[in-house]
């Protein structure tokens, strides 16, 4: 069978890329911007007809979209994210080749959730952003084809190669200069969200299972298990084997401020620590993680330490997936656990010491 990756330097498209690598039935042809790919095409502005003339050429049986932007303006995005995609179905409509497309869609596409739900895959998306609506729009154009066409929408990955300035590289870079500075305590903050996080390579298996199936329309890719990032921050610790007080910046409708829903990053059930809405703590503006809250000083409540950070996202205090479709129409399941996940990515910001 071969396999047309686009992105395969990406985050995804790397492990997207080894997996197929590792099926002997897969011949892979990897299209992108940069020098190293097999064939050199910028979708954002390339025309759909340079395209066909390439698929007819080369004829894959399927068709894998891992590329496009999670950072830029609305403008940026939606060349990347939805433009790009555009080029792919008129290209594969226009093409002979008649091959099947996965396109790795996103859960900012549903935008915020109901604090202790799951969000199925008929669930009417909402994003709360830029980013999530040139996504959405993505998804729509590959549903409206009429191609043979699935699109995996996946939650928040981790692991290996996980971007420095994600929520979770940022930690790991974080906790590393805490180390390397011989700092007794870390300062965080925006930590109450709660996501569903999935390995990278349980993301990739499920890219191989989909280019392998029948299945169609929308599925979801996660673990089914909402984590608060302040758990994650301390799986962290302990895996980094960082013997300090985490300390956990919390301002006063913060949770406000993060996506405009009145909800605090502890909103919902088991908040435990945070600016949850109504919750007493709001009144500190430092807690330490896994200790009882302390006072803020003087300087933390008059602003001199930094604001929390808004989960970049725009899906508020909480998602969480509802995997069953990947179960039953992939044959699907995650299998690395978020602490394996997080060890990995400490290992590489370990090596920055």
């Amino acid at each position: 069978m071969r396999v047309l990756l686009i992105g395969a330097n990406g985050y995804l498209g790397r492990y997207v890329a080894d997996r197929l690598l590792a099926d002997p039935a897969v011949q892979l042809t990897a299209l992108g911007r940069g020098d190293d790919a097999d064939v050199r095409f910028d979708l954002a502005t390339g025309s759909p007809g340079a395209l066909t003339r390439f698929l007819d050429a080369v004829h894959p049986g399927v068709v894998i979209n891992c590329a496009g932007a999670t950072r830029g303006g609305a403008r940026e995005l939606t060349r990347h994210n939805t433009v790009a995609v555009a080029t792919i179905c008129e290209s594969l409509r226009r093409s002979g080749c008649g091959a099947r497309l996965v396109q790795l869609g996103c859960a900012a596409e549903y935008g915020p959730s109901q604090p202790g739900s799951s969000t199925a895959e008929d669930a009417v998306p909402r994003p709360g952003g830029p980013y999530g609506v040139s996504k959405l729009a993505a998804t729509e154009l590959v549903l409206g084809s009429g191609l043979d066409a699935v699109v995996l929408r996946v939650f928040s990955p981790v692991g290996p190669g996980t971007p420095a300035g994600s929520p979770l590289g940022r930690l790991a870079e974080a906790m590393r200069r805490a180390m390397q500075a011989g700092d007794g305590e870390l300062k965080l903050s925006g930590l109450g969200v709660q996501r569903d996080f999935v390995d990278v390579r349980d993301v990739a298996r499920a890219v191989h299972a989909a280019s392998l199936s029948a299945a169609q329309g929308v599925v979801n890719i996660g673990t089914g298990r909402a984590v608060r990032l302040r758990d994650a921050a301390a799986v962290l610790a302990r895996v980094a084997g960082y013997g300090g007080s985490l300390y956990e910046l919390d301002v006063p409708n913060a949770g406000d401020r993060q996506h405009g829903a009145g909800h605090g990053p502890g909103h919902g059930p088991g908040h435990g620590l945070g600016a949850g809405h109504g919750h007493p703590g709001r009144q500190a503006g430092l807690a330490a993680i896994g200790s009882p809250r302390s006072e803020a000083t003087p300087e933390q409540l008059a602003g001199a330490l930094p604001p929390p950070y808004p989960y970049p996202d725009g899906c508020g205090a909480w998602q969480q997936a509802d995997v069953r479709t990947a179960r039953d129409r992939l044959g699907w399941r995650p299998r690395i656990n978020l602490e394996e996940s997080l060890a990995d990515i400490w290992m590489e910001a370990a090596c920055r010491i």
